[in-house]
Order: structure tokens, then C-alpha cells, then sequence
């Protein structure tokens, strides 16, 4: 294992918000992916009274070798999920909840009602709130982003997660060409949807297949775009193939912003959500104030 440069450093995991969030989350029973992918961002904003929660469980059909979210058979689901969600987004008073999942492809519609459900519940109790969802790729059943789109979530994302040269080392169970028809249909369902995306690099990939990436993406019309440095949970995933300077990373959001990207994060720790409030404000020129 590659040892982390400087740049690398993060928060120590403490403090009275960070307690409160982990707090809440237990007495709720609800995951996070912020704990089971051990974010490195996870003091930051567990620390500024956020987190990013998991539903239909915290165990996935899929298993990418990147990633430390635990496979296998999932449990049933828990038809309460979505009021426990929003209750906690209210319990922690946020204005913009960012719901993700695991991969459920053992269920019909992969979730998407769930998905739904949880989104309708957080604006029924949380008036104001901003809702942003990172979704699977439902197997590219259209039946299932649609129940994305009726809800009207805020922005939907949906990770490439590494560029398409990697994807039958890396994702087997996923497919390329299937996550960019995500995007689109999105699009093509509402235009007025705001999509976002976002890879890791660190995994052997070569700048023209990153650039080639960007690409890609953005011929998808996708809005907003994060970049982050791919770092191994454990011995057991697949390692780190190169570290990318601060200055690589900015070379890649400098191009990305030239090829018509709305918002891009680009950087060592940046996460999915990684500033997900900002990069919606930035966009949309909302900012809540209620």
C-alpha cells in the first residue's frame, strides 16, 4: 500500500456535533455512507451537523473492489426507513439531506419506491429542505427512474465511479455505457432536472481516458461533476494505483469547466457529496435562508 501524501490529512473523528450526528443516526437505527465507506470527510461534516444517509439497508447485491460497503444477501426492508429519514433530517435541522443507497438489485424496482417515499417524506416534514439523491442504476429500468423523477428531488446523481476502461476490473456488475443512459434518460424525462456525477482516479487510469470521461459525461448533459482520489479501504480492495497532487486535480476541474460543466468539485478528499448544498446554490442561485 502506497503511503498518503501530505495532502492526505484529514480531521480527527470528535466534538459535540459530531457526537450529536452519531448520536441521532443510532437512536434512529439509520446508516450513513459516510461510515460505511469511511469517508475521510466524515469529521468535517459530521462535525457541521450533516451526514448523507443510506436506505434499503447497509448491505449490497454488488460488490466493486473499491469499495467498502459490506455484499451479500440484504436483510428485509425496513418500511419505516423513510419517515426515520426524515425525522432525522428534522431532528438535525437540515436544509439540504443528500439519500443514497446500496445496490438492491434483488428488488423488482431496485428501490425507487423506497427512494420516492423517503424524498416525499423529508419536504412533507421539512419545509424548505433541499433534497439531493445519489441513486444506482436501477438496471437501467426506466420504470424505476421515473419514480426518481415524480418525486422531484432536487438533483439526482448518479456516480460513473471510474472511467470506462475499469470498469470490467473494477465494477463487473455494472456497466458504462448503462450509467451515461442513467443520466440521459434523467434528462430526457425532465429537462429541468439538475444532474451530477462524479468518478474516482487513483486506479490505473491515464489522463485521456479521464479527459475522455469528462467527455462523455458532459455530452450527457450533466450539471455538476466530482472528482476525488480513489484511497483503499483495507488490503483487501484493490490498491492505489497513484496519488494525484492538488494540482493535477485543478488541471482536471479547469477542464472540465471548459467543456460546459454547470459546478465541479475536483480534489484529493472530495466525496460525492462533498459540498453538495454549495454546488446547488452555485448552480441554481438559491440559497436557503429559512
Amino acid at each position: 500500500m502506497l503511503r498518503h501524501p501530505e495532502w492526505l490529512r484529514v480531521r480527527i473523528a470528535g466534538g459535540e456535533n459530531y457526537v450529536k450526528v452519531k448520536t441521532i443516526l443510532r437512536k434512529a437505527k439509520l446508516h450513513t455512507i459516510c461510515e460505511e465507506a469511511k469517508c475521510p470527510n466524515i469529521a468535517e461534516c459530521f462535525g457541521n451537523g450533516t451526514a448523507t444517509f443510506l436506505i434499503l439497508g447497509d448491505t449490497c447485491t454488488r460488490n466493486c473492489s473499491y469499495c467498502n460497503v459490506k455484499h451479500g444477501k440484504p436483510l428485509p426492508l425496513n418500511p419505516l426507513e423513510p419517515m426515520e429519514v426524515a425525522e432525522s433530517v428534522k431532528t438535525l435541522d437540515l436544509k439540504y439531506a443528500v439519500i443514497t443507497s446500496v445496490t438492491r438489485d434483488d428488488l423488482p424496482d431496485g428501490g425507487a419506491s423506497v427512494f420516492h417515499e423517503t424524498v416525499m417524506e423529508i419536504k412533507r416534514l421539512n419545509k424548505g429542505c433541499k433534497v439531493e439523491v445519489l441513486i444506482p442504476d436501477f438496471q437501467g429500468k426506466k420504470e424505476s427512474l421515473k419514480k426518481i423523477v415524480d418525486a422531484k428531488p432536487d438533483v439526482i446523481n448518479h456516480n460513473i465511479e471510474v472511467v470506462k476502461e475499469l470498469f470490467p476490473e473494477i465494477r463487473p456488475q455494472g456497466d458504462y455505457r448503462r450509467s451515461l443512459s442513467v443520466l440521459k434518460t434523467v434528462k430526457d424525462m425532465d429537462g429541468r432536472a439538475i444532474t451530477k456525477s462524479g468518478f474516482m482516479v487513483g486506479l490505473g487510469e491515464t489522463d485521456e481516458q479521464i479527459l475522455n470521461t469528462l467527455q462523455d459525461l458532459r455530452e450527457n448533459n450533466v450539471d455538476i461533476l466530482t472528482i476525488g482520489q480513489y484511497l483503499q479501504p483495507s488490503r483487501e480492495h484493490v490498491e492505489v494505483k497513484k496519488y494525484y497532487t492538488p494540482e493535477e486535480f485543478n488541471g482536471f476541474k479547469e477542464a472540465a469547466l471548459e467543456m460546459g460543466f454547470k459546478y465541479v468539485e475536483s480534489g484529493p478528499l472530495v466525496r460525492s457529496s462533498y459540498h453538495a448544498e454549495q454546488a446547488f446554490a452555485e448552480v441554481t442561485g438559491f440559497i436557503n435562508t429559512e
